[in-house]
């Protein structure tokens, strides 16, 4: 599991997603990652700015003011009391942390936190300590009163999968048949778009065996998400081998360097499908290359 959450980058995929699930009205806010407060090393994880007037219709803005502070916890990560009171901090000294008094008001500023499952300890915290109310809106949203700043906790795992697909599926226990097939239809519709790109390939990464075990279309969305980084390396190797046969200055050299570049991009691309669970039959398709040449490469890097 350590393993896994070294390789799937989960907060870049949030950052892509908040904009997606806010469709056609993310062209009202401004989105920054990591905002950094002061000069130390403390930063918010996502910080979204809102025209002032422009009210938001999508569940998940509905509490949206000018400036919102986001807090976003992966599939193996917990939203904790701890977390609750050094967001709620940051969300001060964010508007503290400013040039001219008081020109962000207290009543321009929200706090999101956004949890893979339920933080049972952390809203009868709320609760019982704080003497909160926690409302629940809608599937996976709950509002918590009490509190100046206005204050949302989202579910992942609960939200409504017609209203919230992207966010709903940012996990690495994607069960639901029905939503895996409803995923790949969105992203083929929006395939070019690298906000759906960002979050297609750490979904897929992080459920590669839910994917592998669905039908065609699946495995096809899998290959041309492959297919893609295979080219990306391809590209590479063809300057690097190019760069090569030039310091040569000869053909021969310049036809060596290109073919041993090459290589080392399908051993990267094998690599990153092994790493995957990729079948070998799938891999072959991807690659292109002959069965002898990517069981060879499988033998190398398997030591």
């Amino acid at each position: 599991m350590e393993q896994k959450e070294q390789t799937i980058q989960w907060h870049p995929a949030f950052f892509a997603g908040i904009q997606i699930e806010l469709g056609d009205e993310a062209k009202y806010f401004s989105f920054e990652a990591e905002h950094q407060l002061g000069t130390k090393p403390m930063a918010i994880d996502v910080l979204v700015k809102k025209e002032k007037e422009r009210r938001i219709r999508k569940n998940i803005g509905r509490i949206f003011r000018t400036h919102n502070v986001i807090e976003y916890k992966s599939p193996t990560d917990y939203l904790s009391v701890d977390d609750f009171y050094k967001v709620y901090g940051y969300a001060c000294f964010y508007k503290s942390d400013v040039a001219n008094v008081d020109s962000i008001s207290i009543e321009d500023l929200t706090i999101t936190f956004v949890s893979t499952n339920y933080p049972r300890k952390l809203i009868r915290h709320l609760r019982e300590v704080k003497k909160y109310q926690i409302h629940k809106s809608e599937k996976g949203i709950y509002y918590v009163y009490g509190d100046q700043i206005p204050i949302q906790i989202l579910v992942a795992s609960q939200l409504d999968p017609s209203e919230n697909l992207w966010l709903r599926s940012l996990t690495n226990n994607l069960h639901e048949r029905q939503m895996a097939r409803k995923l790949i239809d969105e992203y083929q519709k929006h395939g070019k778009n690298v906000l759906y790109q960002s979050m297609m390939d750490v979904i897929v990464r992080a459920n590669t065996q839910q994917f592998n075990r669905e039908d065609k279309k699946m495995c096809e969305a899998l290959r041309e998400l492959m297919e893609e980084e295979f080219e990306a390396e391809r590209g590479k190797a063809r300057r690097e081998g190019r760069t090569e046969g030039l310091k040569e200055g000869r053909a021969e050299g310049l036809k060596a360097g290109m073919k041993e570049g090459r290589m080392e991009a399908v051993k990267t691309v094998v690599s990153n499908l092994l790493e995957m669970n990729m079948p070998i039959e799938e891999i072959i398709k991807v690659t292109g290359e002959s069965e002898e040449i990517v069981y060879k490469m499988i033998e190398e890097l398997r030591g």
